[in-house]
């Protein structure tokens, strides 16, 4: 029996076995398809070289399992393959994300105008979720200290950007 008659009689039986791994793991039938093909030509091109001591089914099911990681990376990297038609217009379409990063960059700004204590109170009830008994204790201050600066922080914070927000710059034309 020659090598290539002989691999065809041990690895017909494995083939729909591999089919079920590729297609769960790719989720693509055709892709799975093709998978299995490329494993079975991997699998004939380097069939002297395999181990004769090793299961000849997971040879062939480690053989697919890396290559179906490396479609699926490469899949990853490259993001989905199909017509512009046939792509849902949410796909297309992002929001545009620079108001939000000037709205975080304002707060930062009016947060770093907050005086000293009021600012320490703000970030650690605020930011770091810290109680009010929490906070005081990491301060040295009593609650109803850390209570009336936290307000005081707060309404300070809101006053100022709110009179950013109505302080539209200008622009001047120059000529």
């Amino acid at each position: 029996m020659s090598v290539s008659a002989q691999m065809i009689a041990e690895v017909q039986p494995l083939i729909p076995a591999l089919r079920r791994y590729a297609r769960a793991m790719l989720r693509n039938r055709d892709d799975a398809d093709d998978l299995v093909q490329d494993v079975l030509e991997r699998a004939l091109a380097n069939w002297q070289a395999r181990r004769k001591s090793a299961s000849l089914r997971s040879w062939l099911f480690a053989i697919l399992h890396n290559l179906a990681l490396d479609r699926l990376r490469r899949r990853a990297r490259r993001g989905i393959d199909a017509t512009l038609d046939s792509v849902p217009e949410a796909w297309l379409a992002r929001a545009a994300e620079q108001e939000d990063g000037l709205g975080r960059q304002d707060v930062l700004t009016h947060l770093a105008r907050l005086p000293d204590d009021q600012r320490a109170v703000l970030l650690l009830v605020g930011v770091e979720d810290l109680s009010y008994a929490e906070a005081a204790a990491v301060l040295d201050v009593p609650m109803g200290t850390v209570m009336s600066r936290l307000s005081r922080a707060r309404e300070r914070l809101r006053r100022e950007m709110e009179e950013g927000l109505r302080a539209n710059p200008t622009l001047r034309v120059i000529r």
